[in-house]
């Protein structure tokens, strides 16, 4: 495998991260431009944490993880009474601020002679954590594949437990999930720190591949993107933003045909989807066809045995 297509591999994989903390608000009825708040205090936590106070790669991601997982937390008894476009502008102003926190952010040791750590608007540099340890770009690619498979596993668990049952039920119409003694503050707060917990992942991920970070990195056009992807892959399946981000990624940032189209690409196909299948390709009504199909091909266990058995 070639180091081009690690890259891009990798970069989808990291990306779906932020694309499925999107997802989880979506799936409630709330539509979040900030995702890239949680995305960026991971990446500087974690950074931080492996570059700075010499911890391992995994307590760093889980502390970064954990940092991101907090300020959601934080974030969400704040907004809990905003709706619709107050929430998203809300969550879009929360993430211009920490952006602007970090622009003026100065942390830095001295380490070898070489001083390490956040620097304001010029960046954190020296998060060299996976180079040092001899972990190749394939092995790291795995790494990130398999904490994307273990929230993917985490995310169908959940849908299919009174959980994301009401999670749904939340986004379907809010005040009759109340009227059914659904507790929408706590069930609110809830998704929202699993969605800057799965941010965080994402973010501790980014620093340590490109050992570097910087302010402008995540902008609101990144927040923008982790929203559009759950929209064009489909809000019936965990594997909708996967499916938006390795459109966007895959196709048209990594190849030749769409250099200097890419963005018009992607907003028209947005576009389309949004007036044609509003819910994305893989929605609700999508999901359920597929699954039916399934089980009519399939055998249950019970036909299959009598089907074995001899006469």
């Amino acid at each position: 495998m070639d180091d081009h297509l690690i890259q891009v591999l990798s970069n989808i994989g990291m990306i779906t991260f932020i694309a499925l903390s999107a997802y989880v608000l979506l799936l409630t009825g709330e539509i979040s431009f900030g995702q890239q708040a949680f995305f960026a205090i991971s990446a500087y936590a974690s950074g931080i944490a492996t570059a700075m106070w010499g911890w391992s790669f995994w307590l760093g991601l889980l502390w970064g993880a954990g940092v991101a997982g907090f300020a959601a937390f934080l974030l969400a008894w704040p907004t809990l009474r905003m709706r619709g476009l107050y929430f998203a502008i809300g969550t879009l102003a929360f993430a211009e601020m920490v952006r602007l926190i970090f622009e003026v952010f100065h942390y830095q040791i001295e380490i070898d002679g070489e001083m390490v750590g956040p620097n304001g608007s010029e960046g954190f540099r020296g998060i060299r954590y996976i180079f040092e340890n001899n972990i190749s770009e394939f092995q790291y690619m795995m790494i990130i594949y398999a904490l994307l498979a273990s929230v993917l596993v985490f995310l169908f668990a959940i849908e299919r437990t009174r959980v994301g049952a009401i999670f749904r039920m939340l986004g379907e119409d809010e005040l009759l999930a109340e009227m059914q003694g659904v507790n929408r503050t706590y069930y609110k707060v809830m998704a929202t720190v699993i969605a800057g917990l799965i941010a965080g992942i994402g973010g501790a991920l980014f620093a340590h591949m490109n050992t570097y970070v910087e302010p402008k990195i995540f902008n609101v056009m990144l927040g923008v993107h982790s929203l559009a992807y759950g929209l064009i892959g489909g809000l019936g399946t965990a594997l909708g933003p996967l499916i938006g981000v390795s459109l966007d990624i895959g196709l048209l940032e990594s190849t030749r045909m769409f250099t200097g189209y890419r963005m018009v690409v992607f907003g028209g196909l947005v576009a389309i989807l949004l007036i044609f299948r509003p819910r994305g390709l893989l929605d609700e009504e999508a999901v359920h066809a597929i699954r039916s199909a399934w089980r009519r091909k399939t055998p249950s266990t019970r036909q299959q045995s009598e089907i074995d058995a001899p006469d």
